[in-house]
């Protein structure tokens, strides 16, 4: 299967550079996986596709405010750090720029010395084992010197960091955020659980591979990132129960949707308590064991995200939903509207 199948033609100003004033105000695309059916709505509309003893599950990962501006400590040359994932207590891997001024053993210090950070390994495509040196707590500083890894194609300012954090974050770790929940806020998730929906939490700390596009001409030939999750035994005791049932398990955002089809293809379709590391590559073809439906945002051309996302609805009914979204003016990636994918969608 050929990566270039997954290719679409986005205009660059669709590509959404800040976040609207109402998380729920996006709009919501509701694609029927079955008959490629489309339906416009707003997001809290997403609400109406709910029904009593569905799970709708979420990622809690919070993410780090992981970007760090740094100088050489013996030549004053300045130096981007991008924090991806602890390793030790005070060791992490790192993607830096420019990686070649940042050798086995150079030093570089942040926010006038508060905190120190020498180079421990080298490692391919900028990476490196960084460890840090300080005095306190080292999230009270990275709170305080650190600013959020929006992805490269924002380039304004982002006013209010909590906007690029879930009003559910919770457990620290993310390198992005799992922006198909961004769209969520506490009073519609009351509405929702309310319902008698069940609210799932589970965590998967998104790491490397976000950031690394695919780099080869067949999917079957690309490596995939592996990150850390977890499920709790209520979570998998919550999931199971609605399985049993019949009802739907909601997946939001292909970061939920990687850890719940990890888990489920280890345990013959049910899931249990467990954490880990996944590098689960989802692409069409693979047949579903975890969940019936996915919220998610609009991705990237050629991203494995995309793949997924055709996994689930087909190739030929995501491409054509994307081009509608082209047309109707959608708004494209972390900052942008919604897409829905269900089997039987309603006006």
């Amino acid at each position: 299967m050929e990566v270039k199948d997954f290719d679409f033609y986005l205009p660059e100003e669709l590509i959404a550079q800040t976040p609207l004033l109402e998380r729920t105000s996006s709009r919501l695309m509701v694609l029927d996986r079955s008959s490629g059916d489309i339906h416009h709505r707003i997001f809290s509309d997403v609400i109406d596709y709910l029904s009593e003893g569905d799970c709708l599950v979420l990622n809690d990962t919070r993410v780090l405010p992981a970007r760090l501006y740094g100088t050489k400590e013996d030549t004053g040359a300045n130096i981007e750090f991008l924090l991806l994932k602890q390793m030790e207590k005070n060791q992490w891997e790192t993607l830096v720029k420019p990686a070649k001024r940042v050798r086995k053993g150079t030093i570089v210090t942040f926010g006038d010395g508060r905190l120190r950070g020498i180079c421990k390994e080298e490692l391919e495509h900028g990476g490196r084992i960084i460890e840090f040196q300080y005095e306190g707590i080292f999230h009270e500083i990275l709170d305080s010197l650190g600013e959020m890894p929006l992805p490269p194609y924002i380039t304004e300012k982002l006013e209010d960091r909590e906007r690029y954090q879930t009003v559910y974050a919770k457990h620290r770790g993310s390198a992005a955020a799992p922006t198909a929940g961004l769209h969520f806020t506490e009073e519609l998730l009351d509405k929702i659980a309310s319902k008698g929906v069940e609210i799932v939490y589970i965590t998967l700390h998104v790491g490397l591979g976000t950031f690394r596009p695919v780099s080869v001409d067949t999917i079957e030939d690309h490596e995939m990132h592996a990150e850390f999750y977890q499920m709790s035994c209520e979570a998998a005791e919550t999931l199971n129960k609605a399985k049993k049932n019949g009802n739907k398990i909601v997946s939001v955002g292909t970061t939920s949707t990687r850890t719940l089809e990890t888990i489920a293809q280890a345990n013959g379709g049910k899931f249990t308590e467990s954490s880990g590391w996944t590098n689960i590559f989802i692409y069409p073809g693979y047949k579903f064991k975890g969940i019936n439906a996915l919220i998610t945002n609009f991705h990237l051309p050629k991203s494995t995200l995309i793949m997924l996302v055709s996994a689930l609805a087909g190739t030929d009914h995501t491409l054509h939903a994307y081009k509608e979204a082209v047309k109707e003016r959608y708004r494209f990636f972390s900052f942008g509207d919604a897409m829905l994918i269900i089997e039987g969608s309603k006006n």
